[in-house]
């Protein structure tokens, strides 16, 4: 170690002089730094929750943290990253220090759309906190940047904390004004339509329904959803920019009409109940036999039809053999229990597909086929209709396949032809239910096929256009809430299997219709309640996301009564919430009929 140099003789006032001006030297310059350069970002220690970013993944912790309460966690899933924005006015042509504290492995932090050379640094593996820092300058007209963090696909959780962006403060300016024009468009049972004027300045909207923000939009219309029929709303509409928020615009009253039963048969019940039954195999549950269904049964869908190859079209109903099935009836009794279901009031249908049932109708030969061969199974059973349980790989869009209201990949294409062309064929009582995975209609929220830049799975959202094309047309959807990873909900927070939070955000976006990939100008519609029952498993050996009874109570009372709601807001009431779907008959017979007696308890 070098040892300190011994200080040259000086006269003492002139050291005592020297050391004064170098401490107001220091001092000057420090103040100078401090009024020109300060921390730009907003909630950098995530004290304030996750106000102020936004995450793919995330949520904020206690433990551990690098400095305050609170520190960020974020876990990448399938094809997420986790990454966690926030956008910030900086000033042109100027410095900048991005830093912050994070743990993990994999860990990026970064910045885009310096306007001169974006940056990002990494750690491979943080067990313990590590400063990531990096400078950039910004370009001579940039204005806002984005400042990231994330971690890398598969390599679990990180965590993030303290971080800052120091360097001038940008130019905020004045919030817009108000917006003016605000006027009802389009009413229907469950929705309003609103359009306004464009406010110069601004950046986006925020609408407001009864003196609540229900949500925010980049243009000049938005259809509010989600809404109870023969219901008055007032609406409300403020401009957005980075200075704030204007004052509300004028009020604005419509009246929801009254509810439409299209969509299918009219003599279902007002409330539900769905279920699979093993037509065609045991699988541990046991066999059940049509007539020993219990009457609570309301849609009994005969699982599985299944094609003689992926492509093939070809789609056959085979009976489980006795050696599988020792109690199975005779084609006799079966067709008698049929029609004495039906007698009784339910609809009994074919399910297409199931988890070993590929489908891939790539040609229309297959479409042609597909068409032919299902009627000729509705016709020998003399079924009410027909169910698509497409999972697996029947469904992906190609890659230039990036609109659901207008598709062109032909698995897409001759399926909602086919579909088309039984409904034609059976007539206005033809029974129409559809049960994809999250993945292929709720995962359309944040991806769409293989996505803008590719890589994703072109397999996410690719019901979407399946269901739009059909929704005059469609009795049932019961997405299957279960065997899922999580997927985020409208609140832009991911939501687990495993409780009511889950089924209530994942039929919320259902009901109120979402932006596909986050497009603003790309909305699925919502569907009409009525068309839609909750899925879930029966019992715990049914599969993955199975709940107690208490949790399908709350599900059902946050959804048609808004009460008992946990920590998910919904974006209405429906009451008229057609009701619930599990997988399966037999297997809930094997429970105990444990989800039937939830049921039956709840609507009676």
């Amino acid at each position: 170690m070098e040892r300190s140099r011994p200080l040259a003789r000086r006269p003492f006032v002139a050291l005592l002089t020297a050391t004064a001006l170098a401490a107001t030297g220091t001092t000057a310059l420090s103040s100078a730094a401090r009024a020109a350069d300060a921390d730009l970002v907003r909630n950098g220690g995530f004290e304030s929750g996750l106000d102020g970013w936004t995450c793919t993944s995330g949520t904020t912790v206690n433990s551990p943290v690098h400095g305050g309460s609170s520190a960020l966690k974020a876990t990448p899933a399938g094809a997420d990253n986790a990454r966690c924005a926030q956008t910030v006015t900086v000033r042109p042509d100027s410095q900048y220090t991005l830093s912050g504290h994070v743990r993990g492995a994999y860990v990026y932090l970064g910045a885009s759309g310096t306007g001169t050379t974006d940056v990002s640094t990494w750690t491979q593996s943080a067990p313990d906190w590590r400063q990531l820092t990096t400078t950039f300058r910004t370009g001579p007209s940039t204005t806002r940047i984005t400042l990231y963090t994330h971690g890398w696909y598969g390599t679990g959780a990180y965590h993030a904390d303290d971080i800052s962006l120091t360097g001038p403060g940008g130019e905020t300016g004045q919030p817009p004004a108000p917006p003016a024009g605000l006027e009802a468009g389009t009413v229907t049972s469950t929705s309003v339509a609103l359009s306004w004027s464009p406010v110069a300045g601004a950046t986006g909207y925020a609408v407001y329904r009864d003196g609540i923000k229900v949500r925010t939009v980049s243009g000049t219309s938005a259809t509010v959803s989600g809404l109870t029929p023969k219901t008055a709303y007032a609406f409300q509409v403020t401009a957005l920019n980075d200075a704030g928020e204007s004052a509300r615009s004028a009020t604005v009253t419509a009246t929801t009409t009254e509810p439409d039963s299209g969509g299918g048969p009219s003599d279902l019940p007002p409330h539900a109940l769905v279920g699979y039954l093993h037509a065609s195999f045991a699988n541990g549950s046991g066999y059940t036999r049509l007539a020993d269904v219990p009457d609570s049964w309301d849609v009994i869908d005969l699982a599985f039809g299944e094609p003689t190859s992926v492509t093939s079209g070809d789609i056959r109903f085979e009976r489980c053999p006795v050696t599988e099935c020792p109690n199975v009836e005779s084609d006799a009794e079966f067709k008698a229990a049929i029609e004495a279901k039906q007698a009784a009031g339910k609809k009994v249908l074919i399910s297409i597909g199931g988890q070993n049932g590929q489908v891939r109708l790539t040609t229309t030969a297959a479409r042609d086929t597909f068409v032919s061969s299902v009627s000729k199974i509705i016709d020998e059973y003399g079924l009410d209709g027909l169910d698509i349980d497409f999972e697996g790989h029947s469904l992906s869009l190609d890659a230039d396949d990036t609109d659901f209201r207008n598709p062109k990949t032909p698995v897409i294409v001759n399926l909602i032809s086919a579909l088309k062309s039984l409904k034609a064929r059976y007539g206005e009582d033809f029974v129409l239910t559809m049960a994809p995975e999250t993945f292929f209609v709720q995962l359309g929220y944040q991806y769409y096929g293989t996505g803008k830049w590719g890589g994703q799975d072109p397999r996410a959202g690719a019901y979407l256009p399946v269901i739009h094309a059909m929704r005059d047309d469609l009795t049932l959807l019961h997405v299957q809430d279960y065997n899922s990873g999580p997927v985020m909900g409208l609140d832009n927070q991911y939501h687990s299997m495993g409780g009511a939070d889950f089924h209530i955000a994942m039929t919320d976006m259902l009901l109120t219709g979402f932006p596909v990939a986050g497009d603003a100008n790309n909305v699925f519609p919502p569907l009409r309640p009525d068309q839609v029952a909750i899925g879930m498993p029966a019992t715990t050996n049914a599969g993955n996301g199975y709940v107690s009874p208490a949790e399908v109570t709350k599900t059902l009372d946050c959804l048609t009564k808004r009460t008992n709601c946990g920590s998910y807001a919904t974006h209405g009431t429906w009451p008229g919430l057609r009701g619930l779907m599990t997988w399966s008959i037999n297997w809930d017979r094997f429970g105990g009929w444990e989800f039937q007696r939830t049921f039956d308890g709840y609507f009676g």
